[in-house]
C-alpha cells in the first residue's frame, strides 16, 4: 500500500481533456485494477467509455479520484465511509474535525480508565 505521505506529492495534472487509465494510474498513484474497483464503488466515478470499452477519464475524475485516495489512504476511511463522505452525508464536518473529536473522547476515555485503575 502507498504510504499516506504520497499524496502531497502527486504530479501536477497535464491540461489535457481526455486521459487513458494508464495515465490516471500514474497521475494519482494508484493501480489500473483499484481504478476499476472504484468505478464499481462510487457512483461519481464514471469515466467516458469509448470504442472497445475504453476508459477516458476527465480532469474532474482525476480530481475525484485524488479526493477518493485521500480519504481511504491518508484519513483512513473505508470504502463505505468514504462512498458516504462523497455523497455529502457528512454532517458538514471535515474528517480532520472527526479525527479530532475521536482523539478527545480516546483521551477521556484513558482518564477514566487510570481512576478505575
Amino acid at each position: 500500500m502507498l504510504e499516506p505521505s504520497h499524496n502531497k506529492e502527486l504530479p501536477a495534472i497535464p491540461a489535457k481533456r481526455y486521459f487513458t487509465i494508464g495515465e490516471v494510474s500514474g497521475l494519482c498513484t494508484v493501480k489500473p485494477h483499484v481504478l476499476r474497483y472504484w468505478e464499481q464503488e462510487f457512483a461519481q466515478l464514471e469515466p467516458v467509455k469509448r470504442r472497445g470499452n475504453r476508459r477516458y477519464y476527465q480532469r474532474q475524475d482525476i480530481v475525484l479520484i485524488r479526493k477518493i485516495r485521500a480519504l481511504l489512504y491518508d484519513d483512513g476511511f473505508t470504502i463505505g465511509g468514504a462512498r458516504t463522505y462523497l455523497a455529502g452525508d457528512n454532517s458538514g464536518k471535515a474528517a480532520s474535525q472527526i479525527k479530532i473529536e475521536i482523539q478527545h473522547v480516546q483521551a477521556e476515555l484513558q482518564e477514566i480508565l487510570d481512576i478505575l485503575k
